[in-house]
């Protein structure tokens, strides 16, 4: 049997897609360089990032109590 121009046009689509999930997943993986690479291990805090119960926003909790 031969190969028809459908089923080569088919596997290259479906080449193509491949390619494509897997640079998807590879700029991901670049955009958080932050995330643990184990499961296991825990992120580094960093000051001044994040949540941070300061005198001003306790200040606010206290103001907004009921």
């Amino acid at each position: 049997m031969s190969k028809s121009p459908t089923s080569s046009r088919r596997k290259f689509l479906l080449g193509t897609g491949a390619a494509a999930s897997a640079a998807g997943i590879a700029v991901v993986a670049m955009r958080n360089p932050g995330a643990p690479a184990q499961p296991g291990a825990k992120a580094k805090a960093v000051p001044g990032r994040g949540y941070q119960l300061t005198e001003h926003v306790r200040n606010y909790y206290r103001t907004t109590a009921v």
